[in-house]
């Protein structure tokens, strides 16, 4: 592109959750936001309502829509300066039992969105002369979970695609980081708790006794973290995976 439009913060998987948390801290900031979600519905119009953001709906496991997507964005007059790609998806369930097209759209999301997502807002920052990337990863891709293979084999993958575009932008002034997150009280955890046969209070309880803080963490915080690092202040921050878990300690033998 020839010229930057009036910059603007991304953030995808935003109809609920941390990504909910995340738009609404990024607008309070003062910052324009754009919310992604796979599909327009109730939930994102509520989002948008609340914060101000303009919907912008693609389902990240499609790279073509991904790109049109942000060419819509650009089209009216935006430029993505902040990109935070929290969109996920998450099975669980037996290894051998997990069908291959299960394991594959959980990394075409998870992993592969993220990659179509920073192509197609690159050339967007380099016209701005900076930006700001944030990939949400997990405690799991650094830990492992059982019967959650594929979910944390993406996320593991996003930290060493955190770590290497770290390294190819830096010279740009476009910053990449990531957050690998504890247990977040999401819907998401509303899987583990299916597969664990748990009620949520008790999935809460469960993961909060593995923590120091003797606590599930809550949206607002990773929200808080992804203002900070779409700030001035975290320009020295370049490929870094920041954790906040809480103190956790999984083990389970």
């Amino acid at each position: 592109m020839s010229a930057a439009g009036t910059p603007i913060a991304l953030v995808t998987g935003a109809a609920q959750g941390i990504g909910a948390a995340i738009a609404a801290r990024l607008a309070a900031d003062g910052r324009a936001v754009a919310a992604n979600d796979r599909v327009a519905s109730a939930k994102l119009d509520a989002v948008c309502a609340a914060t101000g953001a303009i919907p912008a709906v693609a389902d990240l496991a499609d790279h073509d829509a991904v790109l049109a997507m942000v060419a819509r964005l650009e089209e009216q007059g935006h430029t993505v300066e902040v990109l935070v790609a929290n969109g996920a998806v998450e099975a669980m369930g037996d290894f051998l039992e997990q069908p291959e097209d299960e394991f594959w759209h959980q990394v075409d999301v998870n992993l592969t969105g993220s990659f179509s997502l920073v192509q197609g807002v690159l050339p967007g920052m380099r016209a701005l002369g900076h930006g700001r990337i944030v990939l949400l990863s997990s405690i799991w891709a650094i830990t492992g979970y059982p019967r959650a293979v594929a979910y944390s084999a993406s996320k593991a993958g996003l930290i060493s695609l955190t770590k290497s575009l770290a390294r190819e932008l830096g010279p740009e002034d476009i910053t990449v980081n990531a957050i690998a997150p504890g247990c977040i009280d999401s819907p998401q955890i509303e899987v583990d708790a299916a597969d664990m046969g748990m009620t949520l209070d008790d999935l809460r309880a469960f993961y909060a006794a593995k923590t120091a803080m003797e606590r599930v963490g809550q949206p607002e915080e990773i929200a808080s973290l992804c203002s900070f690092l779409a700030s001035d202040g975290a320009a020295g921050y370049v490929g870094q995976v920041i954790q906040p878990n809480g103190g956790a300690q999984f083990g389970w033998a």
